[in-house]
């Protein structure tokens, strides 16, 4: 992933074609939002219910979330999103440069309900498959998740 020229910048690659999308917002929580108006437009090409569109909405935000959060302890980077639309799946990754993590790290008290932490369960209950890994040449983390859409 290039970095940004500017830190307060978006970018947004399409590809009709191929019905894919790519959006590069600054690693900052005012641009969430972005990342789900994209997800919305792209339920266009293809309707979803209303129901399926919300738990999408909710899983890509803990993954941005999530980069937002964790990934640059500087202060500065950027993720990109990553929407693939295919005829039965919608394919959703989230990326990032920053510091990267260990999903193979189990929370020490799973059970316990507290603020955070949440996320990847999240995720996880809404998706059909979930791929966590490193980002860009062994950089950062990245997130894949994969919705299976009914004919």
């Amino acid at each position: 992933m290039a970095a940004l020229d500017a830190p307060d910048s978006v970018t947004i690659d399409v590809d009709a074609a191929a019905r894919e999308v790519r959006l590069t917002i600054p690693a900052k929580p005012e641009y969430i939002t972005l990342c789900r108006l994209a997800l919305t437009g792209i339920s266009r090409l293809r309707p979803l219910e209303e129901e399926t569109l919300a738990d999408l909405k909710l899983a890509l935000t803990e993954a941005c979330s999530n980069s937002v959060r964790h990934a640059y302890a500087g202060g500065d980077g950027c993720v990109e999103i990553l929407y693939q639309l295919h005829a039965d799946r919608l394919v959703i990754e989230v990326a990032d440069d920053g510091e990267g993590f260990d999903p193979s790290i189990e929370r020490e008290e799973e059970d316990e309900l507290s603020e955070g932490g949440l996320g990847i369960a999240i995720i996880r209950s809404v998706a059909d498959d979930l791929e966590i890994g490193s980002g860009h040449e062994g950089r950062g983390s990245r997130l894949r998740f994969v919705k299976v859409l009914d004919a």
